[in-house]
């Protein structure tokens, strides 16, 4: 069978699910109705069983080309042959996003720009991940199809004159096969809803397009209150415009990818769920929208992770999970779809996360640093709120000294890892200020305790002077490049002697063509076979790191030579392949909260470099991160022992 690559393909969205359109104008994932629900469409995992629909040229004479209309999460996919050209103008209007909604709506506006165009439409749902059967129902205005309680209604774009619509039937599977032929200046095309009240109806061209002039209001506007005027600003707003699409609306929950299943390394097992709300990635994404100044997504975020605070320490349950479904609960059990082949043989699928119940004390430092950061930029929290984190903090002294599974999520056992303790420092540093700068309650006196303790540690324990270099984990030697955010979140310069040490260690080991690896699997088994490419938010971490330790031709190159692996809207995945390709789940959240944080604080160092001025050596708490572009705010002293 015949996969796209996984790059090959834009996202489309309404904010509370999406779906993936190649470029050949098939859409081949698509869940409803929200991103974690089965899928309706999953061809992406099994191309003959996982269902899709598709809008190609009839003749296979044509080349195609995607797009997306500037400053839009509108996807256009023009095909081009010897007869004529046309457009497939795919998006989701969206519609009361702030309300969870069954009903969702894909709108495939096709014209015709050139010539005459005859157009093929197949239309194959496979309900329930292709484990629901279904029956169809074919009308003059489209099609209905059911599966059980589930039902997607199709409804055909015409004029009330037109009679293009040719040889429409159903084959024996109940699938929707259709020919349109449209001459320049027409407008046709199909409107999917799931969850419709009633049965399929024409759409006028005019309707349609008034759909599109909404969509494209709305995401024009929201473009519009970005405040960055930096530079890279074409690809940091896609990036922000991704993120939107990854957020669902109701709850202000960030999935980490729209995506399950898709291989970190083709053909092997490390094909995971990442359709759910990680404290972790979600907690990135307060720095990174609040940096372009986009303050309503941000307090969102902070609204839906409060919550989770509250609902977990705040109500005596213990830690908090790493992860949760967007509407905030916390089933996520973990299960395989044998009766699917994978993305190119890519098994085995796995639908849940497993992980969702490992110990990982990073969270802890990710949350109180956005909530921190968040609180500088006005969003501050109530009583309620600060009595939750404040738990939270009391749990994190008891439970911080002592082995986890870690960031990577490895199932290879708990560990020491020095990450997870690094992260907790910042925990209560964070705390510690969030405390005295609005005269909190608090249990400073432990808190600071526990602070120092864990600086002292991470410098005995997690400093390998073998390596000369901070390490993976206590009484290991392994490199691991999480740890490039040491500077970043002030416990250490970004000229300490032993940070420049580290990051030359990782130079010679991590690093391969400016891309970056996690760490080595070999020298640090993770309980699983295989291997991966380099993680692309390790890269732009990197760039980070470089141009806060000054090296900023060598940040710039690296990131400008990151860029070229984007895809052609300018989406990326998880890893990058040792051949170029890009792997792993698509597009991921992680990677382009990373490119905004890099470009920003590159931006930044690079406009102190060109205005003489002398790079910023105190450290900021985030170091230049601003709505603006520019270096923000003055730096913050670091407490003692820090």
């Amino acid at each position: 069978m015949t996969y796209p690559n996984i790059a090959d393909h834009g996202l489309i969205g309404d904010l509370q699910t999406a779906a993936l359109v190649a470029g050949d104008g098939s859409i081949d994932w698509f869940c409803s109705p929200r991103f974690d629900s089965p899928s309706i469409f999953g061809s992406l995992l099994d191309e003959g069983r996982g269902g899709h629909f598709r809008a190609r040229p009839v003749d296979d004479g044509y080349t195609s080309k995607q797009l997306y209309l500037p400053g839009t999460a509108i996807l256009i996919t023009r095909f081009m042959t010897e007869g004529g050209a046309a457009e497939v103008v795919d998006f989701m209007p969206v519609s009361s996003s702030r309300v969870a909604t069954d009903r969702h709506r894909i709108v495939r506006m096709v014209r015709c720009v050139r010539g005459q165009f005859r157009l093929a439409l197949d239309i194959a749902p496979r309900f329930d991940y292709g484990r629901g059967r279904h029956e169809a129902q074919l009308t003059a205005d489209g099609c209905v199809f059911r599966s059980g309680q589930e039902a997607v209604t199709v409804n055909v774009v015409r004029e009330p004159d037109d009679d293009r619509v040719a040889r429409v039937h159903l084959d024996d599977h109940g699938d929707l096969h259709a020919e349109v032929l449209l001459t320049a200046g027409q407008t046709r095309g199909m409107v999917l809803e799931t969850a419709s009240a009633g049965p399929p109806r024409a759409f006028r061209a005019a309707e349609v397009r008034g759909l599109f002039d909404e969509t494209v209001a709305f995401w024009k506007d929201w473009v519009a209150q970005s405040t960055y005027v930096g530079r890279w600003r074409e690809q940091l707003i896609r990036s922000a415009i991704t993120l939107k699409l990854m957020t669902y609306a109701p709850t202000g929950g960030l999935v980490a990818a729209p995506t399950a299943g898709l291989p970190e390394q083709i053909g092997g097992e490390r094909n995971w769920d990442y359709r759910y709300t990680w404290i972790r990635d979600s907690s990135f994404s307060v720095y990174s929208l609040l940096g372009m100044g986009f303050t309503e997504e941000a307090a969102a975020f902070t609204g839906w992770l409060r919550d989770r605070v509250q609902e977990q320490v705040g109500g005596g349950e213990g830690p908090l999970k790493i992860m949760y479904r967007v509407d905030g609960s916390s089933d996520l059990v973990e299960e395989t779809l044998d009766h699917w082949e994978g993305y190119r043989g890519s098994r085995p699928v796995r639908i849940g996360n497993g992980a969702s119940d490992q110990l990982q004390l990073d969270i802890y430092g990710e949350a109180l640093d956005s909530i921190y950061f968040a609180d500088q930029r006005g969003l501050q929290m109530g009583h309620q709120g600060w009595r939750a984190v404040s738990g939270l903090l009391d749990w994190l002294v008891e439970h911080w000294d002592q082995p986890e599974e870690g960031i990577w999520e490895t199932r290879g056992g708990r560990k020491n890892f020095t990450y997870g303790r690094l992260m907790s420092w910042v925990a209560f540093d964070r705390g510690i200020r969030l405390a005295t700068s609005h005269a909190r309650p608090a249990h400073l006196g432990r808190w600071t305790e526990h602070r120092d303790a864990i600086y002292e540690q991470i410098m005995t324990r997690g400093w390998n002077a073998e390596r000369g270099a901070f390490v993976q984990e206590y009484d290991n030697t392994v490199l691991d490049s999480s740890l490039l955010r040491m500077s970043s979140l002030g416990f250490i310069t970004p000229t300490d002697p032993l940070w420049s040490s580290t990051l030359k260690a990782m130079d010679a080991e991590l690093v391969t063509d400016s891309l970056v690896y996690r760490y080595n699997p070999e020298a640090s088994p993770d309980g699983l076979r295989g291997s991966e490419g380099t993680f692309s938010l390790c890269t732009f971490a990197y760039v980070d790191a470089l141009a806060r330790a000054g090296r900023l031709d060598e940040a710039a190159l690296t990131f400008e030579k990151m860029l070229t692996y984007a895809n052609h809207v300018g989406l990326f995945s998880e890893e990058i392949a040792l051949t170029g390709e890009q792997i792993g789940n698509f597009p991921q959240a992680f990677t382009h909260l990373s490119l905004i944080d890099a470009a920003i604080t590159l931006n930044a160092q690079l406009d102190l470099a060109a205005s003489g001025a002398v790079p910023v050596r105190a450290v900021q708490i985030p170091v230049q991160r601003a709505a603006s572009g520019m270096v923000a705010g003055t730096a913050v002293s670091q407490p003692t022992g820090s």
